[in-house]
């Protein structure tokens, strides 16, 4: 008797999986449809809209600034007694805005001293830096800048840059 009294320990009862099973299968309905409209157009903008975006930017590029290059003579510049004997071969375009193409012309003979100076002083192992033609490039378009007077030239182009 003493063993019906006891209460005799309940199994507990298993969960269902059945929502978890609902949720995921709502889930992956939702975000297809959600991708599925926005895909199409349907949400946020419409795809005609974006077709004729598309269409007016194909139909009409930018145009181009009113811009000038003018070429540099070629220089050659001797890299010391260090060097031995070495040259730096250097060649280079400027581009300037298309009513300033004149007077930058004009003053081309002081932005090759000044860029010939620049050049002759800058020691060997910073010229064969492979980093170094960048921070080279930006010196010499100040430089370039200051001798011509600001708002003349726009960029400095190396199109050689070899050394011998």
């Amino acid at each position: 008797m003493a063993d019906a009294a006891e209460p005799q320990e309940v199994a507990p009862q298993k969960k269902s999986k059945r929502p978890l099973i609902i949720g995921l299968a709502l889930m992956i309905l939702l975000g297809g449809g959600g991708f599925f409209g926005v895909y199409k157009g349907l949400i946020l903008g419409s795809s005609h809209t974006a077709e004729a975006e598309a269409d007016d930017a194909e139909e009409s590029p930018d145009a181009l600034p009113e811009i000038a290059f003018i070429p540099l003579q070629p220089l050659v510049v001797t890299l010391g007694p260090e060097a031995g004997g070495r040259f730096l071969h250097f060649t280079a375009q400027v581009e300037v805005n298309k009513q300033y193409e004149a007077d930058v012309t004009l003053l081309m003979p002081r932005v090759l001293d000044v860029l010939n100076g620049y050049l002759r002083a800058v020691s060997t192992a910073e010229l064969e830096d492979p980093a170094a033609l960048v921070r080279l490039r930006a010196q010499m378009l100040r430089r370039v800048q200051l001798v011509s007077g600001e708002g003349r030239i726009r960029d400095l182009l190396v199109t050689e840059f070899v050394i011998n």
